[in-house]
């Protein structure tokens, strides 16, 4: 599959979702498992994440059970040893077939017609930045956590990049490139609020519902393999 225009037509903003539209999976649990498991004095703390767990099914606050997962498993860890994780676990994505490949493909082809490429995702900035950069974006966006000092604290500094939210972040992207078109690809129902408002849009790799709530929209699907 392929991104086509017509010639001679302005160029547009490609906003891209991360966990299930360009990759197969999430991406965060794995990030803190296996962070865990390279510092294994952090595994007991890993238990604090089934009450975190419990915890969403009464308060339904995701962005929470993100702080929450995130503090069991780095909270008060130095700033190197996270950013070198961070490092260590983006430069093996590509090897461990974390990305669907049709999806990599409409990146290439939006970047060949000369549209600007941008990552929106509520994944964090302890690497959802570097995973931009190693895609080529030239502007990320995503959930920011916060710091004490150089030292991490976990609670989220930004909103949670997620549902009505990323509305706000597309509209604050048309003030950054002015008139250009927004074509927005997900994979969920949190992602149709802000593709609703892109002048186009591509939702992937959804369940039923998600679907359903899409073509009544007038947004059309895909599967990406």
């Amino acid at each position: 599959m392929t991104h086509s225009r017509s010639g001679g037509s302005s160029p547009y903003v490609a906003l891209f979702d991360l966990d299930g539209t360009l990759t197969w999976r999430d991406t965060l649990v794995p990030f803190l498992l296996r962070y865990a498991l390279h510092h294994p004095q952090r595994l007991l703390r890993l238990s604090q994440m089934l009450p975190a767990a419990l915890g969403y099914l009464a308060d339904h606050d995701r962005g929470l059970l993100k702080s929450r997962f995130i503090r069991a498993a780095m909270a008060g860890d130095e700033r190197a040893r996270v950013d070198a994780w961070a490092d260590e676990y983006v430069a093996g994505l590509k090897g461990r077939r974390v990305f669907r490949p049709e999806a990599l493909s409409m990146v290439e082809s939006h970047r060949s017609a000369g549209d600007r490429l941008v990552l929106l995702s509520a994944s964090p900035d302890l690497y959802v930045p570097r995973i931009g950069a190693l895609l080529g974006f030239e502007r990320t966006l995503c959930t920011e956590v916060q710091w004490r000092q150089d030292r991490l604290d976990g609670a989220l500094r930004s909103p949670n990049r997620r549902g009505e939210e990323k509305s706000n972040c597309l509209a604050w992207l048309r003030s950054q490139y002015p008139g250009l078109p927004v074509v927005a690809y997900g994979n969920s129902a949190s992602d149709l609020p802000h593709m609703r408002k892109a002048d186009r849009g591509l939702l992937v790799n959804a369940n039923g519902s998600a679907r359903d709530e899409a073509t009544a929209a007038g947004i059309p699907v895909a599967d990406w393999n």
